[in-house]
């Protein structure tokens, strides 16, 4: 039995479409062999080539309306911020008929998308996607996206409130509540996630990313959720399991200092994150030791 044509390696790594694969020289019986795969009806990889997020992106353009841009989920991710599975793939279109396909929704507007051209790929810009986002997350989640988006410098605070205000889409309603929420200045989701639910268990807002000094002016720390009118600190410590000795040293240092200058240091990790109640509890609790006496968490330890 004779070895089969070798597969044109210009194809390799990435989607194509049938044309494509003809101007190739890959024939009809070759994309019906086991050594391709198709993606959508017209479009193909080598079962060789490993589906990434990207080449989900590239297939579902392939057969969308030529004014298709990534919407929602999709688009936040395209963005750079990973939320929710990268399939399906989220498009928006203003052409009114679309056939339904596998591992891609299609979302039909009538009025204007003006899609940005990020990464090479047409994409609603940050402000519409905040909004379309509220459709599917929490308010928690969206107060983080929002956060990243401030931070990462692709929307201004003021623009995006300005935006949610004249808005009618959906979602805008979630989306108003969320960007009264945002801030600047938050290093990560995750310090964002505290602050969210310290904030809505009631208890008072932090400054965020500040540094702390001693009373003779001395840097002691860059704190992620300060509370300097009591001298607590609450940070997020995502890493404490991959630090080396020297990082763990150093924070251990950091941390004494901080205590002797009369600090309340309070750690929150990926796990603590799981009981929210719990942790605005701990808040609370370094709060009122350090005379706090505002109301306490809205909800039970």
């Amino acid at each position: 039995m004779p070895a089969p044509r070798p597969l044109p390696p210009e194809l390799a790594g990435r989607v194509f479409t049938r044309d494509e694969a003809m101007r190739a020289g890959i024939t009809d019986a070759m994309l019906r062999g086991r050594r391709i795969v198709t993606e959508h009806e017209g479009v193909y990889r080598y079962a060789s080539t490993t589906m990434t997020f990207a080449l989900h992106v590239q297939a579902a353009l392939a057969v969308a309306p030529p004014d298709a841009a990534l919407s929602h989920l999709t688009a936040l991710r395209w963005w750079g911020f990973e939320l929710g599975p990268e399939l399906p793939v989220h498009l928006a279109t203003n052409t009114r008929h679309q056939r339904r396909r596998s591992g891609l929704v299609v979302h039909r507007y009538q009025g204007r998308l003006r899609p940005v051209l990020h990464r090479g790929v047409r994409t609603l810009g940050p402000k519409r996607t905040f909004v379309d986002v509220a459709t599917v997350v929490s308010l928690g989640r969206l107060v983080e996206v929002g956060d990243w988006f401030v931070a990462q410098g692709l929307v201004d605070l003021v623009d995006l409130r300005s935006y949610v205000w004249e808005s009618h889409l959906d979602g805008v309603r979630r989306a108003r509540s969320a960007a009264v929420l945002v801030r600047e200045g938050s290093a990560s989701p995750r310090e964002s996630q505290v602050r969210f639910l310290a904030v809505r268990a009631g208890l008072p807002e932090p400054e965020l990313n500040v540094d702390i000094h001693d009373d003779a002016g001395r840097f002691l720390a860059r704190g992620d959720l300060v509370y300097r009118r009591w001298k607590v600190l609450v940070e997020y410590d995502g890493w404490q399991h991959e630090r080396d000795a020297v990082q763990r040293q150093r924070d251990h240092l950091r941390r004494e200092a901080l205590e002797a200058e009369g600090w309340r240091v309070i750690v929150v990790t990926v796990a603590d994150l799981a009981r929210p109640a719990y942790v605005a509890w701990r808040i609370d609790q370094a709060l009122r030791a350090r005379g706090y006496v505002g109301p306490g968490p809205r909800f039970a330890a």
